[in-house]
């Protein structure tokens, strides 16, 4: 039996103990406030890149300068898991501005949790400066990040260029909404917020770590109270997520077109409402220098107005011209604003004469190629190509940001350079830099745009030699900067002598990048519409449906082998030739007819015969070689395109492995039962039932 004296005693002990504990917890709560930066010191941010606090006491994460990347961590810790696994509620407040220059700038900033103040392998542009290409959709980041993203990124599966997204370990986020925020109670209509007004706006992000609900809410600040309703609510577990201690701040990041962002003010607290922000002491933020006055404009818009009043009442023809003058006019979209060189549909318009047909360098299932004049100041014009892309389906839409999105971010002398683009109602435009030679496929055959383009004048002479070896040398150089060396790996998927564009030079140019598929260095290519030209398609891409470099691979050993041997990939039987039993003879199947001839111990055979035996027999031999490599079977036996290019350049001499190329087994032998071929003589077209999205 316990003594009276002893058990008050451990009473007393006990109740000590409860206390000590809920102390504990009590210490480890923070809060903290930031009323502007001015008074903040080094031992209370940790500030990384492009971060700095203004004279003003803004916080400025980026300028507007180009791929910059900022970072401002709260120097100490937050406890965030408690013993038994018990999740800390917080809650913040933050004001930002973003202030861009020009029409659009990029690319947005977010709110981060992380478990240090640094983040390895973060990069700018798309990662807003908080993951990076090895680091995006890892498991181990232990990162939660809200992004107010202000460009459409297609690789991240964005819903516009203006809106919030919930990120766990990767910027492909949870959940995302367009930027806006309910008006009153009880109303569902949203009232639309831009990030890149250069007007500050408020932030609000709570967590409740006892149901896992996050609640994300926006407004500007011109709206007095916060709105009742957030804009995202969400149910989210992040005991997994959250280390013991984590780090709490702010990320940012700029790309080629460039945003200046700030945070002018912010709240914290854990397990309680974070402390309201005075919106009267905001600091203020540098703003771009202003244009002509509001007067000015006025007046200027006034007199304008009334000289357009006096030409309308001039006559039916002032009325004709007005209107015509609106069917010209460009109706932005959201996403239009975000990607750089847009033309106006009017400068395209007169660039090529109303889209004459007299300007028409060619057609096809794509749509039309015309022909431009780019008018400037002081200057003949700039000549260039300009494809209007058939309008109306959601595929060419697809193939449109496609070849935006892609092409206009790389630069390679051996890929067609775009230099822009234009969206007008239902009419899809891509300018390119003219190529006066036409495509590889017009001058081998006397076909395609090239030759619509010439076809008034005589036909041109078969390439020579030469030229053949130098085309196919700077179309593996384009492939090999797609696969390897750009910053993502880009499959082409329609390789073939129609996309392949010569200069003024006789310089190869691969373009059309309307079936373009990119994906990270390293990852695993998702599965896809199986798509692209008959003869030029690897054969597993049916079983597969997989877009990946080694499809390419094969797509370049059916252009090896159409450049040497002046014969399209699948060609229709001679019209005079029939089976035995009276039935059509089979199509003539390029890499075999080739391999056979090799077999026959006569490869050169196989060589143009319009080239009358003009060709280095060196140079004709290693590119039959390397078709026939290229065009094997099994994905896994097929060089890379560094390997093809050192063949082609000289740098490696190429192993002539008989019994592995000239193998049945091992060669393309796919145009079998499965697949059931028609040709179209008046359109000199092919389709194979089996294939489903060929073009």
């Amino acid at each position: 039996m316990i003594a009276p004296n002893t058990a008050l005693n451990l009473s007393v002990l006990f109740l000590l103990v409860l206390l000590s504990g809920s102390s504990c917890s009590a210490a480890d709560d923070v809060d903290f406030i930031y009323q502007g930066f001015q008074h903040a010191s080094g031992s209370d941010l940790a500030l990384d890149g492009s971060a700095s606090v203004l004279h003003g006491g803004a916080l400025r994460l980026t300028n507007d300068s180009n791929r910059l990347v900022g970072h401002a961590f709260r120097s100490s810790p937050v406890r965030f898991l408690h013993g038994g696994g018990r999740l800390a509620s917080f809650s913040t407040a933050f004001v930002l501005d973003i202030v861009t220059v020009g029409s659009g700038g990029g690319h947005g900033l977010a709110f981060v949790v992380s478990p240090s103040t640094t983040l390895p392998g973060a990069s700018p542009e798309i990662y807003l400066g908080v993951f990076g290409p090895t680091t995006n959709r890892n498991a181990s980041n232990h990162v939660l990040a809200v992004e107010f993203d202000t460009v459409m990124d297609l690789e991240m599966d964005d819903i516009n260029g203006n809106h919030v997204g919930v990120d766990v370990n990767s910027l492909f986020s949870n959940v995302s909404e367009p930027v806006a925020y309910y008006a009153g109670d009880g109303d569902n209509t949203k009232v639309p917020v831009t990030l890149e007004s250069a007007q500050p706006i408020q932030a609000w992000i709570d967590y409740d770590g006892g149901s896992g609900v996050l609640n994300v809410t926006v407004a500007p600040v011109s709206v007095a109270t916060r709105p009742r309703r957030p804009l995202i609510s969400t149910k989210l577990d992040l005991r997994p997520v959250f280390k013991e201690d984590m780090y709490v701040g702010f990320s940012s990041s700029t790309g080629k077109l460039a945003s200046a962002h700030y945070i002018l003010a912010w709240s914290f607290r854990t397990n309680g409402p974070a402390q309201p922000i005075n919106l009267r002491r905001l600091p203020k933020v540098p703003r771009p220098s202003s244009g002509p006055s509001k007067l000015v404009i006025v007046k200027f818009a006034a007199v304008a107005c009334a000289g357009t009043l006096a030409v309308i009442a001039a006559g039916m023809a002032a009325v004709r011209w007005v209107r015509k003058r609106a069917a010209l006019a460009d109706k932005l979209e959201d996403w239009e604003l975000e990607h750089p060189h847009r033309f106006p549909y009017r400068e395209l318009y007169n660039a090529t004469k109303g889209f004459k047909q007299s300007e028409l360098l060619g057609a096809g299932g794509f749509g039309q190629v015309y022909k431009g004049v780019l008018r400037r100041r002081r200057s003949a014009g700039d000549l260039v190509a300009i494809k209007r892309i058939s309008a109306g389906t959601r595929q060419g839409m697809k193939e449109f940001v496609a070849e935006v999105a892609s092409l206009g971010r790389m630069r390679h002398r051996n890929l067609v350079e775009l230099r822009g683009w234009c969206k007008h109602g239902q009419d899809l435009l891509l300018v390119y830099e003219f190529m006066p030679n036409g495509s590889l496929d017009s001058r081998l055959f006397g076909t395609g745009a090239g030759a619509a383009a010439d076809r008034d004048k005589a036909s041109p002479p078969p390439l020579a030699w030469a030229q053949r070896f130098a085309v196919l040398g700077g179309v593996a150089r384009g492939l090999l900067y797609l696969h390897e060396e750009w910053e993502h790996v880009v499959v082409h998927r329609d390789v073939k002598a129609n996309n392949v564009l010569l200069g003024a030079d006789m310089g190869a140019r691969l373009g059309d990048f309307g079936l373009a598929r990119l994906y990270e260095h390293g990852a695993d290519p998702a599965s896809t519409r199986v798509a692209g030209t008959l003869g030029y398609m690897a054969p597993e891409l049916t079983v597969t449906s997989r877009a990946t470099t080694a499809a390419d691979v094969f797509s370049f050993g059916a252009l090896l082998l159409e450049v040497a041997c002046g014969r399209r990939p699948v060609e229709p039987p001679p019209p005079d030739e029939a089976t035995a039993d009276g039935g059509d003879a089979p199509d003539v199947v390029l890499v075999r007819w080739v391999r056979d001839c090799g077999l026959a111990g006569d490869l050169l055979r196989a060589v143009d015969p319009r080239l009358e035996g003009c060709y280095d027999e060196g140079e004709a031999r290693l590119v039959l070689w390397l078709g026939l490599m290229c065009s094997q079977v099994r994905p896994e036996t097929r060089p890379t395109m560094r390997q093809v290019s050192r063949y082609l350049s000289g740098e490696e001499a190429i192993q002539e492995d008989a019994e592995l190329v000239f193998s049945g087994a091992n060669t393309a032998e796919y145009f079998g039962s499965s697949v059931s071929m028609t040709w179209s003589s008046s359109g000199g077209t092919m389709s194979a039932s089996s294939l489903q999205g060929g073009r």
